[in-house]
């Protein structure tokens, strides 16, 4: 074989690098279109790119049958996790694209829609917290009973403040359950012109007994009662028979006159003078102090004393029964 022109082969057939002599630019002789061919051989697998085109770890589109060389077709999604949607193409083969190296975002599917968030991911963090609160509240509450079983043992063994300071309901309640002094007509201190009888039925006092001759000016009965527990307001009850009209006697505490008047009204509503359905009671609130008392009921002037009296007794606090 001899240089020169052989036939109707080009010079590229003859030896592909035939356009890098002069002669075989001379003959016409092209560099091979693409411009992205290693060594001027088609369909060579070095192809060359421009510098940060290169993308690692990402797979590459094989050629399209009938399409341009390089052009990645467009795929069917398949739905699976991770796979690019069905209008996905890669930046690369776009015009003007850049490149980039986005991936799809973990929790949501891949198909010809966008996916929901991940539930069952949400379910879990969820169940796991509540779980975390459910620990910790038990661990509070069993520091908390551990506190209160300390501090009622301590409350068992040592009295608070409160406690030595003031009574308890007990205490109060004892005090108000303790028997105060009663006293009937016979035991009384009787005043000039006063006597006892035992005539007009009805009397509470033991046989009956009951106090006149209380209609008289200066006429009184004394009641020196001793046994009071504490200083303080305490009520006394007076029983009696009236009829007709209302009565009213002086009541003097310890010398000192009480109020007005000690106010012996007809609330039997006995009339005709019949001191039997008359009998009632009445009461007043006077201060006594601890220990002994004089009690003293007396009929002054302005005073109306028709009354039968058989009866004085004491009871804590202002009652009225």
């Amino acid at each position: 074989m001899t240089s020169g022109n052989n036939g109707a082969s080009t010079p590229e057939d003859e030896d592909p690098f035939g356009y890098l002599y002069a002669d075989g630019q001379a003959n016409g002789a092209q560099p091979p279109s693409g411009g992205g061919y290693g060594y001027g051989y088609p369909n060579s697998v070095n192809r060359s790119r421009s510098v940060g085109q290169r993308q690692y770890g990402q797979q590459q589109a094989p050629a399209a049958p009938n399409g341009p060389y390089g052009q990645v077709p467009q795929q069917q999604a398949q739905g699976g996790y991770g796979q690019p949607s069905a209008h996905y193409q890669a930046p690369e083969t776009l015009p003007g694209g850049a490149p980039t190296s986005q991936q799809p975002m973990p929790g949501y599917s891949g198909g010809g829609r966008s996916g929901g968030p991940n539930t069952k991911g949400l379910l879990i963090g969820a169940i796991a917290v509540v779980a975390a609160v459910v620990i910790g509240i038990g661990i509070a509450m069993a520091g908390g009973d551990d506190q209160k079983d300390d501090k009622g043992n301590e409350a068992a063994t040592t009295p608070t403040t409160s406690q030595s300071a003031e009574p308890s309901a007990s205490s109060d309640a004892s005090a108000a359950a303790t028997e105060l002094p009663k006293i009937d007509a016979k035991a009384l201190n009787l005043g000039t012109g006063v006597t006892t009888a035992s005539d007009v039925e009805g009397a509470t006092a033991d046989g009956g007994i009951y106090v006149t001759g209380l209609n008289q000016t200066g006429a009184s009965v004394t009641w020196n009662v001793s046994g009071i527990p504490k200083d303080g307001v305490y009520t006394l009850f007076a029983h009696y028979s009236t009829a007709d009209e209302d009565q009213e006697m002086t009541l003097t505490v310890n010398g000192k006159v009480f109020g007005s008047k000690l106010n012996l009204g007809n609330f039997a509503h006995a009339k005709g003078g019949d001191f039997a359905k008359g009998w009632t009671k009445t009461y007043a609130w006077p201060s006594l102090n601890k220990g002994t008392n004089t009690i003293s009921v007396s009929c002054q002037d302005g005073d109306k004393c028709n009354v039968l009296l058989d009866q004085l007794y004491l009871k804590a606090g202002q009652v009225k029964n």
